[in-house]
């Protein structure tokens, strides 16, 4: 298994102990339990994504740059762009997992 995946296992697991307090507290009978974890569970995945995204640009891009250092002006140019397009979708999909 991956150092990510048991990253991810690990994190995950802390996650359930740390809530398990609050999700065994009953909340009304019309609204449901006092949290909504998948809302935030979300928020962590959109966050997670994002900033594999942009670490995945900016590694290509020093790595192009450093073989083609005459066209570093453009790659930089191509790579601050993509990057706030990456932002963009971000706030976008949390706006949506908040709402």
């Amino acid at each position: 298994m991956s150092k990510i995946a048991k990253l991810c296992l690990y994190s995950f697991a802390a996650i359930l102990i740390c809530a398990a307090p609050a999700m065994a507290a009953e909340g009304d009978a019309f609204n449901g339990p006092l949290i909504d974890l998948t809302r935030y569970f979300g928020i962590g995945l959109v966050v997670i994504g994002a900033s594999y995204g942009i670490g995945k640009l900016a590694s290509s891009a020093l790595e192009s740059m450093a073989r083609q250092p005459e066209v570093a002006g453009n790659i930089q140019t191509a790579m601050i762009i993509a990057a706030a397009l990456i932002e963009g979708f971000t706030f976008f999909a949390l706006f949506l997992c908040m709402s």
